[in-house]
């Protein structure tokens, strides 16, 4: 699943990890999660961190406990994520982008015709 980084809590690797899988449909609305032994055990982290994790994508609406079944990936959370996704990022990494192109004096014509990985 992951390489942990260090400069950030592993719930909120996980639960970004967990995140790009449902974005990516990956993961399809209604079907099931693997289980928080199952993953705590695959990648050698505390089952506690992975019930954190798990439990802020349930307080976001993405995943529904089912009980006796395990977690599940709830109905509308692929068009709810991309909708909280979108708005985190133009409330939070936008403005923050926007900033170091003005400071960095980028050229914001070139910017949007460069292609991905293209540094021309």
């Amino acid at each position: 699943m992951g390489d942990w980084k260090d400069n950030e809590p592993i719930y909120l690797q996980l639960r970004d990890l967990v995140l790009t899988q449902i974005l990516g449909g990956l993961i399809a609305e209604g079907e099931a999660v693997p289980s928080v032994r199952q993953v705590a055990s695959e990648e050698r982290i505390n089952p506690l961190t992975v019930s954190k994790a798990y439990q802020l994508l349930v307080d976001e609406g993405l995943l529904e406990k089912r009980r006796g079944l395990g977690m599940f990936v709830a109905q509308g959370a692929q068009q709810a994520a991309l909708s909280q996704e979108r708005e985190r990022f133009l409330n939070e990494e936008w403005p923050e982008t926007l900033a170091r192109i003005h400071a960095l004096q980028l050229d914001t014509e070139q910017l949007l015709s460069m292609q991905i990985g293209d540094r021309s």
